[in-house]
């Protein structure tokens, strides 16, 4: 239990680091942007209620996927395959600042800016 609040104290710090990047504060926007037009592209095209295409949209950019979902229309296997492509890349973009925040210490990221 003392790891994981250790853990999820390091985790809280690296975000709270990384919010005050402009980079991160652009792909956190660019993250949202893209759940809100997946949900509602899933939701009009698919057929999917609210929450089931929110949770397919999180799934797909956090790498996890779906286990039972696939597009059932042309139109949704390819509006998939650019979501999946775009929208991995911009999540694996955040995590890149996050886990940035959590190890790279104050005093190593004044040296570098020194230099």
């Amino acid at each position: 239990m003392v790891s994981l609040l250790v853990t999820l104290s390091r985790l809280l710090k690296g975000i709270s680091k990384s919010v005050k990047d402009k980079n991160f504060q652009a792909l956190f926007i660019l993250i949202l942007l893209m759940l809100v037009s997946g949900t509602l592209f899933y939701t009009e095209e698919e057929g999917m209620s609210f929450v089931d295409a929110l949770y397919f949209c999180i799934s797909t950019l956090s790498t996890v996927g779906h286990p039972n979902f696939e597009p059932q229309t042309t139109l949704g296997k390819i509006f998939t395959m650019i979501y999946i492509v775009v929208g991995t890349g911009l999540f694996l973009g955040l995590m890149f600042y996050v886990a940035r925040g959590v190890f790279v210490r104050k005093d190593d990221g004044d040296k570098k800016e020194n230099r």
